[in-house]
Formats: structure tokens, C-alpha cells, sequence
């Protein structure tokens, strides 16, 4: 028997199980399912296997779950990639407290990110400290990362040290953060207040704006200030910020105070 031959009986050998049996139109039947596991080619009668029903259903399972585990898999990846602080990795609408009142502002943005992306909408989320600005953010970044899209999420601290670290290649890390499909930067105006701080900042939002993908921004300056810069170095960054992302008002009582006040409250249960 030739290689060919060899291949063809094989590809048109069903596998016979014990209690199959042939059924009266001369085609093997699947003794547990009681379905045909060969059909009829051509008018000549050649008969290839198929899968009955019961093997089509194990084998639509193992697809399935090798289809979950791809997926987890590079939703991982992606976190690894995309959060700079592991916790952040947590940061989801499953795992909202529901006291932030903006959170359907977030979750719109991830159903509608196709125009979002599109048209190159971010977000300018501003107001005071634990205000719940960076969890809104993190929601974004996590529900479009199980989607399987790229999300970036650091901060400029973080930026101007691997800027000032010393190293070449300064124009590439640039140009890799602006890749992302979304860039999210967080607690905006923390960083070095100097002149070379604030061009490496400028270079990093203005390379962004060029890119045309959508940058969402987090920050405890208020709207006001952002509207009217003091100097022309940080006006360069806020008419790009202001350009490029509707603002967003967080206010209230910061959850961070409320989170210290449960603690203090369970404490003294247990003291008690």
C-alpha cells in the first residue's frame, strides 16, 4: 500500500466502537447516540467518517474549554502589560461598591468603545482626593482588557523615572505607550513640577494626540485651573488634555475617609 494510500484509508475509516452497528441505508451508526458516523460523498457511494452527535458534542466541549483557557491566558498577559500596580487588576465593575454616582459614565464608555475609539474621546476625570477617579478608570481599563483590547494605565511619576533613568530609547517608550488602543494616565499633576518634567509630559500627551487614540486622565486639579494655565508650559498640556477628553466631575465625601471610618468602627466590635 502507497503513503497515499495509506492516508486515504485512514481519513476514510470511521473509528467503530463497541455497540455501533450499520443502519439499513449501509452507513455506520453510533451505538450510545444512534447517529450516522459516515456520510455519502458522491453519487458513487464513497463513504467518509463524520462525527456522530455524542463526538461532536466532546469535541464542541474541548474547543470551548481550550477557547477559556486561551482567553485567560491573554487576559492575563494583558493585565501584566497593562497595570503598573497589581491591585489595579482588581479595580472591576463586579468589585464596585456602587457609591460612586459616575460609574454608568464608565460603563457607557466600554459599550459604546467602538465610537470611542473612533472618534478619539477620552475622559477628563478631575475633583478631590478618593473620590473614586482611578477605580472609574481601572473599571474602563479591566472591561476592555476582557475583551482582549490593549489597556496602558500608569502615571507621569512613573514616566519621568524610566525618562530620566538614563537609558536610550527614550522616543520608543513614547512611542510605545501611545500604541495602546487606550492609554489611561493617572493622578496627573503629582509629578516634578520642573522644566524638563513638564516637556517630557507635554511629549508624552501631544505624542498622543498625533496618534489619535484616546487618553483618559485622571487628576486633583480642578477644571478651573486646567481652563486657565498659569504659565504657557503647562497651557501647552492643558489645551491638549482639554481637546482631547470631556471632563468628568468627581465631588462628595472621599470613599477613602469612609473606608477609614468602617475600619475604626470594626475595630472597636472587635475591642468590644
Amino acid at each position: 500500500m502507497t503513503d497515499f494510500e495509506k492516508i486515504l484509508k485512514r481519513i476514510t475509516t470511521p473509528q467503530v466502537n463497541p455497540g455501533d452497528y450499520a443502519g439499513a441505508d449501509g452507513l455506520l451508526y453510533c451505538g450510545k447516540c444512534h447517529t450516522a458516523k459516515q456520510f455519502r460523498m458522491d453519487a458513487q457511494g464513497h463513504l467518509f467518517p463524520r462525527p456522530c452527535q455524542c463526538e461532536q458534542e466532546r469535541i464542541d466541549r474541548e474547543l470551548a474549554e481550550q477557547e477559556v483557557r486561551r482567553h485567560q491566558q491573554a487576559v492575563a498577559d494583558l493585565k501584566r502589560w497593562g497595570f503598573t500596580d497589581p491591585a489595579m487588576r482588581k479595580w472591576t465593575f463586579a468589585n464596585d461598591n456602587g457609591k460612586c454616582r459616575q460609574m454608568k459614565r464608565a460603563h457607557f464608555y466600554v459599550e459604546h468603545w467602538n465610537i470611542m475609539q473612533d472618534e478619539n474621546i477620552g475622559y477628563l476625570l478631575w475633583g478631590s482626593v478618593g473620590t473614586g477617579k482611578s477605580y472609574f478608570a481601572g473599571c474602563i481599563a479591566n472591561a476592555l482588557i476582557e475583551m482582549e483590547i490593549p489597556v496602558r494605565m500608569t502615571n507621569f511619576a512613573l514616566i519621568l523615572n524610566d525618562l530620566t533613568a538614563g537609558f536610550e530609547g527614550r522616543n520608543d517608550y513614547i512611542a510605545n505607550l501611545c500604541r495602546a488602543p487606550l492609554l489611561i494616565i493617572d493622578d496627573f499633576g503629582v509629578e516634578r513640577d520642573t522644566g524638563y518634567g513638564l516637556e517630557q509630559v507635554y511629549n508624552v500627551i501631544d505624542s498622543r494626540y498625533r496618534s489619535r487614540r484616546p487618553l483618559i486622565v485622571t487628576t486633583n486639579i480642578p477644571l478651573h485651573d486646567l481652563q486657565h494655565p498659569q504659565d504657557t508650559a503647562h497651557a501647552r498640556i492643558y489645551d491638549r488634555l482639554l481637546e482631547m477628553c470631556a471632563p468628568i466631575r468627581f465631588s462628595g465625601e472621599t470613599f477613602r475617609k469612609a473606608t477609614a471610618q468602617d475600619k475604626l468602627a470594626r475595630l472597636k466590635n472587635l475591642m468590644n
